[in-house]
């Protein structure tokens, strides 16, 4: 590039445009002139005051507009600068320009067509809507030249900065932080869409507005975004117009990936699995559960620590960043480990007290009965039943954390102990498994599982699995297990039983005390064999 051009293009930063005006005449004149001269795409950048803020040079078809993380001008939604840039083939707006309108949050995208003269030609701009019309979510204007352009273009932002907010608030009536949720799969898309089921289960569970579901079925995962670029920009269009701020994906991302898709959205980026340890640090009530809760969540975001990420400054605080807190997610890599290494000795000395305890529990020849099974099945209400405690139970995923431990009394003057567990759940956190272990290993000592299901849960089937495949892990496949298919009250007899027998168990409701009668009886003659049959 020679001197002068440089020179002509360092001018440019001392032009103003009128703040109603989208561009000036003789801005866009000297934009054509210099493109063709450089026989490349030339972009400005423009504030709303009018004034340049980026002058960026491309190559013949394309122009790259440069990194805009935390600017942000307009007090709305939008980023508050608009894209003016140059096109030397006559082409339309590409599907580039309208991808970065929406990933960057723009006021404005325009082109101006420019001839083999350097003559400025019909110029096309399009500009976000507050909701989507006919399937698309901005509207594209062309006009034959510069001189026929008559929008005011603070009047436009400011009417379409109000229409978003009130969008917004017609999509959430409360304060609760709004979610986007996507699933990515290369397999059958109804499976995709039934775990979103779940998430969004999960993210209700988490106190959040879900203001939408998104499926993408790929043939191969893309490595540094997960899922095609243009789907993307859709994710981010439908943030801007509903006042989402955070998208969960159903994917476990690697640190790359959350970092490139913070980055190339300016949203908050989490995954399933974060999602289900902020979970267990809102309901984490004991030292136990916290100690438990933080190292989880510190094994998982050790590898995603960095010096300046802004992934992770996304994270500090709020859904996907509670717990550890600001000052320890930010601190460096040895002091993580550091924490890591001391919430494991004190996990060891609960560890040796929870020994204590079952040795004294043992010797006063108690049997143990462990109450599993999948989260929100009803273990914590069965215990309430069974037991006549009041141990919190809700209909919402996780609530129970900390392991409850009651006296179960037989007819029979015979006493067990029934202790209810934390919900086992999908492709649960290994970090999460691995911190919990102290309390799972409550387990090991049962001499009677209790696998209580949900059975009007249409994936009974893989979630009984998933919980079978749980405890083979947890090397608990020799002992006794009854299976318990509660919530029957709520279908036919008939279809219950049926799926009762399919399954291998038996029908129970925690909410009706006479079903559970048949219960106590099982759960005595497995543990005690010898006791005769009582009549009815």
């Amino acid at each position: 590039m020679k001197a002068g051009q440089q020179r002509r293009l360092q001018t440019l930063y001392r032009r103003r445009v009128p703040p109603a005006e989208l561009i000036s005449r003789e801005l866009v004149r000297e934009m054509a002139s210099l493109s063709r001269e450089l026989n490349r795409q030339v972009a400005l950048l423009l504030t709303r005051k009018g004034e340049v803020s980026h002058v960026v040079v491309g190559d013949h078809s394309h122009v790259w507009i440069p990194e805009l993380s935390g600017y942000r001008e307009g007090s709305g939604r939008l980023c508050g600068l608009r894209c003016i840039h140059t096109h030397l083939e006559k082409e339309p707006l590409s599907e580039e320009d309208l991808s970065d309108l929406v990933l960057l949050a723009l006021d404005a995208m325009a082109c101006v067509e420019v001839d083999e003269r350097g003559i400025a030609g019909a110029i096309t701009y399009a500009h976000i809507l507050p909701h989507p019309v006919n399937g698309q979510g901005w509207r594209t204007e062309k006009l034959p030249d510069i001189g026929q352009l008559r929008v005011d273009f603070v009047a436009m932002i400011q009417s379409l900065e109000g229409e978003l907010v009130r969008e917004q608030r017609g999509h959430a009536l409360d304060q609760r932080e709004k979610a986007l949720l996507v699933g990515v799969t290369t397999g059958p898309r109804w499976k995709a869409e039934s775990h979103l089921d779940e998430l969004e289960e999960l993210a209700r569970s988490d106190g959040l507005d879900v203001v939408a579901k998104v499926v993408q079925r790929l043939r191969e995962a893309d490595a540094r975004f997960l899922i095609r670029k243009g789907k993307l920009g859709e994710l981010v269009l439908q943030c801007l117009q509903t006042g989402a701020g955070l998208i969960i994906f159903d994917q476990e991302l690697s640190p790359a990936q959350v970092d490139h898709l913070t980055k190339y959205t300016d949203l908050k980026i989490i995954d399933r699995s974060q999602l289900i340890l902020d979970i267990f640090a809102r309901r984490a009530v004991t030292r136990e559960g916290k100690i438990q809760v933080e190292l989880a969540q510190l094994k998982y975001l050790l590898p995603r620590l960095a010096a300046k990420n802004t992934a992770m400054s996304r994270l500090t605080g709020g859904i996907g960043g509670r717990g550890p807190g600001e000052t320890k997610l930010e601190i460096n890599r040895r002091r993580v480990r550091d924490r890591i290494a001391a919430l494991n000795r004190e996990l060891s000395a609960i560890k040796v007290q929870r020994a204590g305890r079952r040795r004294l529990r043992n010797a006063r020849r108690l049997p143990v009965i462990s109450i599993v099974g999948y989260t929100n099945a009803g273990k914590s209400t069965l215990l309430n039943a069974l037991t006549h405690s009041a141990v919190g139970a809700r209909n919402r995923l996780f609530e129970t954390l900390d392991p409850s431990s009651r006296r179960l009394r037989f007819p029979e003057e015979r006493e067990a102990i029934i202790t209810d567990t934390v919900g086992f759940i999908r492709d649960l956190p290994q970090s999460l498994m691995e911190a919990f272990a102290a309390t799972l290993e409550e387990l090991q000592d049962a001499d009677l599982l209790l696998h209580v299901m949900d059975i009007t849960h249409p994936q009974l089937e893989e979630q009984a699995v998933t919980v079978e495949r749980i405890l083979a892990d947890l090397a608990l496949q020799e002992v006794p297990v009854l299976k318990l298919l509660n919530k029957a009250d709520l279908l036919e007899a008939q279809e219950a039983e049926d799926l009762a027998e399919k399954m291998g168990g038996c029908t129970v409701s925690a909410l009706h005390p006479p079903t559970l009668v048949k219960v106590v009886e099982m759960i005595e003659k497995l543990i005690w064999p010898d006791t005769p049959t009582r009549k009815s």
